[in-house]
């Protein structure tokens, strides 16, 4: 069997949670989801579904009348990759590519107060998205039990990932020379 991609293996873990979806329902779902931390270009969320419907993981129906939407449908081949992807507890070390730590890398060579500014503008940053991940957990609908321990996981994990960045950049703000031989920044 062909290895999945994480993107499919998104598109393969949406419709086995949620049942079967047209492409654009499919990126509603992304949107609502994995976007905050996964985020698919639109353009690969139609692609995809046929080429895992090719490879015989889902299953493609076209209506038949009105908009002849495409629906993609989970087969058994398609279940059976997302639960050996599940089981693997490998995962490929993270990519981290944020325009701000690229900045605080090169910030030695600008002005001064360029790390002040930058440490306050990534500080309000980060509070909000640690606020809208607070305000998402408290709106965990414990009656809709699809998912819902999943969802309290990752939630979780964002918001002590997020409240890591406010402290770190609200710390900088206020110490923009810290000393560099103290990484936890106590002293």
């Amino acid at each position: 069997m062909t290895e999945c991609t994480p993107p499919e293996c998104v598109v393969l873990g949406l419709i086995a949670r949620h049942g079967a979806m047209t492409p654009y329902e499919l990126k509603a779902r992304v949107q609502e989801s994995v976007d905050y931390f996964w985020p698919i270009p639109h353009a690969q969320l139609y692609r995809i579904p046929a080429r895992l419907a090719e490879l015989g993981l889902l299953q493609e129906e076209t209506e038949r009348t009105g908009r002849r939407r495409r629906v993609f449908h989970l087969t058994a081949a398609g279940r059976t990759a997302l639960k050996q992807w599940l089981a693997d507890p490998h995962a490929p070390e993270p990519e981290t590519r944020d325009p701000a730590q690229l900045k605080l890398f090169f910030a030695d060579l600008g002005d001064a107060g360029d790390v002040v500014a930058l440490a306050r503008e990534q500080a309000a940053q980060h509070r909000y998205w640690l606020e809208l991940y607070r305000s998402r957990h408290a709106e965990l609908n414990l009656s809709d039990k699809v998912g819902l321990v999943s969802r309290a996981r990752i939630l979780k994990l964002a918001i002590l990932h997020e409240q890591a960045y406010v402290d770190f950049w609200e710390s900088l703000s206020t110490d923009p020379d810290p000393d560099p031989l103290d990484p936890a920044g106590t002293n």
